[in-house]
């Protein structure tokens, strides 16, 4: 993953030890944040991974992409802290010349019912409301004069410039780098490091008590009086090695990968489909083409998720009532023409009632979750492990603005939150 002129950074690894000051479960995206956050609270960190590498499973799945257009002030503020992290990812993980291939080309919310138009606007205010005014509402003929690929059934559309694209796997790595080599921006001299034990497999959680005391694998007992859970969708299987039921739905998504189409216009923003939830980003010399389909019931949680080719016919053929062609009309110039050519690639979105996460303790004592994002973990990586880690210390050491720990450790993202209705965004 490091291109030829790029520094080279060595990424911590070694056999599990026989004790630490924080075990974090799972190196996704979610735990790599996770451990760049406790390495610099001073905490000697253990990341323990089944996988031989990080980031291979839900991560290397992800869209790429960030966005703070999102529908309750809460999540938003917690992806926002992170979005200002990506801006200056490299200075802030001590990584100079570091690249996560940042591209702010938008996102565009279309639709093509006259009914949805005061939904667009109502969540339009709402994020204005949030103090995002940066966000636009468009007519469908401001639309189209602005982005060409869309078409003549679009009847309106929000949009914000600066939401956009990344290299998911980068950033995970780029946090993972970070813990392991010590002092960035936020990392002064003498902050802890992180060792990253892959192929790791968690086979238990020893409690005694009430209280967490070790993590054991095939191999070893890592006693600790501090572990995260940030597996994804094995998040509720992994709280059940300490007797915890947690209400998470694994959710396959599936994402269609085009690398060659020309008529992919390279600098178009994230294109969605308020109707339907299709939407596609251009990506190499194509596009990724997805769904958010509400109706896909949960599954149990995968180590290898099947990609299925029909979700590349769904999504591509102009015959299919959900097909991207919908809004973006050269899509059906190409399937006619017979030049998409397509692999499909799967990953579990690991959903909570209400489409937050859970950054919190449980009621076993030293024992926390970060995980739950619902689709929004590259998002929310930095702002929810940060927070995460503030609770663990009893610190409030959010930005500005941003989430604070309470002083009593609440968090509006516990695991025993009550769970309320919203009108939720598309994505």
């Amino acid at each position: 993953m490091t291109a030829p002129d790029e520094p080279r950074f060595q990424l911590r690894t070694g056999t599990p030890p026989e004790t630490a000051d924080v075990v974090v479960v799972g190196a996704g995206v979610i735990g790599c944040a996770t451990a760049f956050f406790t390495t610099a609270a001073g905490l000697r960190t253990v990341v323990l991974d089944a996988r031989p590498q990080p980031a291979t499973l839900t991560t290397a799945a992800a869209t790429g992409a960030y966005r703070l257009q999102h529908d309750n002030l809460e999540e938003l503020t917690l992806v926002r802290e992170g979005v200002d992290l990506l801006f200056d990812f490299a200075a802030r993980m001590g990584l100079p010349g570091y690249d996560i291939r940042l591209r702010p080309q938008g996102y565009l919310f279309c639709t093509t019912e006259q009914a949805a138009l005061g939904r667009q606007r109502r969540m339009v205010e709402r994020q204005h409301a949030f103090g995002l005014t940066d966000v636009e509402l468009l007519s469908g003929d401001e639309a189209r004069a602005r982005f060409p690929h869309i078409g003549p059934d679009v009847l309106g559309a929000r949009f914000r410039a600066k939401d956009g694209f990344i290299d998911q796997v980068r950033v995970a790595l780029g946090y993972a780098l970070a813990a392991s080599n010590g002092p960035g921006v936020e990392r002064p001299a003498g902050t802890a490091t992180a060792t990253f034990c892959l192929g790791e497999r968690v086979t238990g959680l020893r409690v005694v008590g009430s209280r967490v005391v070790a993590v054991e694998t095939r191999h070893a007992a890592i006693a600790a009086p501090i572990v995260i859970l940030a597996t994804g969708p094995f998040l509720a299987q992994t709280a059940e090695l300490a007797g915890l039921v947690i209400d998470i739905a694994p959710t396959v998504r599936q994402k269609v990968l085009v690398a060659d189409l020309p008529a992919v216009p390279v600098d178009a923003p994230m294109t969605i489909d308020e109707e339907t939830g299709a939407h596609w980003r251009p990506w190499l010399r194509g596009a990724l083409v997805l769904q958010t389909d509400p109706a896909t019931q949960p599954s149990v949680p995968s180590w290898s998720p099947a990609g299925a080719a029909d979700a590349g016919f769904r999504l591509l053929d102009p015959a299919s009532p959900v097909s991207v062609a919908r809004i973006s009309p050269f899509w059906a110039e190409a399937w006619r023409a017979g030049g998409v050519s397509f692999t499909v690639q799967a990953g579990q979105y690991e959903i909570t009632p209400d489409h937050r996460p859970y950054v919190s303790p449980t009621p076993v004592r030293g024992l926390w979750l970060n995980g739950g994002y619902s689709g929004h973990g590259v998002m929310g990586a930095a702002g929810g492990s940060r927070l995460l880690v503030d609770l663990v210390t009893g610190r409030s050491t959010g930005p500005e603005g941003g989430l604070r720990a309470d002083p009593d450790g609440q968090s509006p993202f516990r695991v025993d939150r009550l769970f309320t209705e919203r009108e939720r965004d598309v994505l």
